[in-house]
Parts: C-alpha cells; structure tokens; sequence
C-alpha cells in the first residue's frame, strides 16, 4: 500500500451505499483520481464541511496496487470558493468547468503537465469567483481548459501544411484537424467553418492572457458569435457529448449573451463530427 499526501480539487462527488462517498479527484502531479471517503455521510467529524464542490484540499490517500480506486484517510480543506456557491451563474459556470475537466483530464501523466492543468483549474475558479460569467468570459475559460488539457487549437498558421494565412478578412476553420487551413488545403476539405481572421487572432491573445487581466480583452459581438459558435464545436469534438452541465450554464448567462450557431458552413458534409 503507498500513502499519497497531496494537494487535490474535488470535481465530482457521489453518494455511494448508506455512507460512502465517491470522489473524483485532481491532483497536481498526478492528473484525475477516483477516491472513495469510508464512512462520509455517517461520520460528523472525519471529513467535516470538505468533501463538497469546488474545494481545494489536502489530502492523504491510500492507493492499494490491486484497486483502481484510491481510499481517502484525511483531508482538510484549503479553500472553498464560496462565491459559487451563492450565485447560480457563477455556479453554473463552475459545475461546468469541473464537469469538463472530469471528463477529460487523464489519469497520470507528465507530472509536469498535470501540475499546469491543477493551477489552471484554481485559477479558473478564482476568475469564476472574482467576475461573474458571461459569453465572453465563458468562451475564454473553456478554450483555456482545452488547452490546459492538451487540446489547444492552432490559430495563426494552417494546421495541415504551416502555411501563413494569408492578408485575406476570412479563413476556414477545421475542427477535426484542430485549426485553420489555407486556400490550397481547404479545397481538399470539406465541413469547413468560415471564420474571420480578427477573431481567431482574439482568441490567440484570450490564451496569452493573465487570467487576472482577461477583462482587458473584449470581442465585438460579431466575433464573440464566431469565437462562441468554433469553441463549441471544438469541446464537443473533443468531449463526444453533451455535457449534462452545459444547458443549465446556458440557461443561467444572461439571456442577451445567448448565441446561435455560426452560419457560415460550407463543404458537402457540413460541420465535422
């Protein structure tokens, strides 16, 4: 048995048998863990106010070699981010982001990779906390969640050869390739998105951002429709589903931040799946 004592971000949490609890888990160094608390929900004072949403712990966790599930001895709580917790935007948006970095986030990995993607995934919740979601902001977080992830889309240069792309207003986006394609590659394509250029070079500044200094930023509304409409896919690319908390996150932004798909897709299989 190997005793692991660790930092951790609660990202999904279920009731299991008359007091068990089942963690997942992220860890610095270590990517997503499943966990199970003995004991939790019967039990005032062992895990006391820590195995909920959204919190920050440290934790010890015993790892049996012949269990893919770790059990969890302690844990103490570093922080809550109470902010999203009383405001069902700020809520939504955070059930969101855990709900997308539980379904992605591998289990092990580079250490090195892992920890960027924990420090990601504070900051995002501090962002959360200290600025109430909107469109905007929603759109930069998820796409900095796909980065962290491993997913970053390209956005400056054709994915397929590495061309420029061009002085031209537009370029074409290709989602299952991960980025834009210039005009000698796209006519071998199809389910092309049609995008304009400022926008992705938003998105580009969106990533090398602080995520303190993210209010600096601000897409037209033109670009914010684009910019919302190419995430989208791309999560869904990714993820395969709908997650369960994107419709309640999209019920919660203000109804005016609410976008339609971007309209301009051509090629003879439509947008890709």
């Amino acid at each position: 048995m190997t005793t692991l004592r660790t930092e951790a971000l609660i990202l999904r949490a279920v009731d299991f048998r008359e007091s068990d609890r089942i963690l997942h888990l992220l860890l610095p160094g270590f990517g997503r863990m499943a966990v199970i608390a003995r004991g939790a929900r019967r039990s005032i004072k062992r895990f006391a106010g820590t195995l909920d949403l959204f919190n920050h712990l440290r934790v010890q966790i015993d790892q049996r070699r012949s269990s893919n599930m770790g059990r969890l001895d302690q844990a103490q709580l570093v922080r809550g981010f109470a902010a999203l917790r009383v405001d069902p935007v700020r809520f939504a948006m955070g059930c969101y982001l855990l709900e997308l970095l539980d379904r992605l986030a591998p289990e092990g990995g580079s250490p090195d990779d892992m920890r960027r993607l924990f420090d990601f995934a504070l900051q995002a919740l501090e962002s959360v906390s200290a600025r109430r979601p909107d469109q905007q902001l929603r759109t930069i977080l998820e796409l900095r969640a796909l980065a962290a992830l491993g997913l970053r889309p390209e956005l400056a240069r054709c994915v397929r050869c590495g061309a420029g792309l061009g002085a031209g207003a537009e370029v074409d986006f290709h989602v299952a390739e991960g980025g834009p394609v210039c005009g000698r590659c796209a006519a071998r394509l199809t389910g092309l998105l049609r995008i304009h250029l400022g926008t992705l070079r938003a998105l580009e500044q969106g990533l090398r951002l602080d995520l303190e200094r993210l209010d600096r930023l601000i897409l037209a509304p033109g670009a914010l429709e684009e910019a919302r409409s190419l995430v989208d896919r791309f999560q869904r690319f990714h993820v395969g589903v709908e997650l369960r908390s994107q419709r309640f996150l999209e019920q919660m932004l203000p109804a005016r931040g609410a976008l339609g798909p971007l309209s301009a897709v051509h090629g003879r299989s439509g947008p890709p799946s």
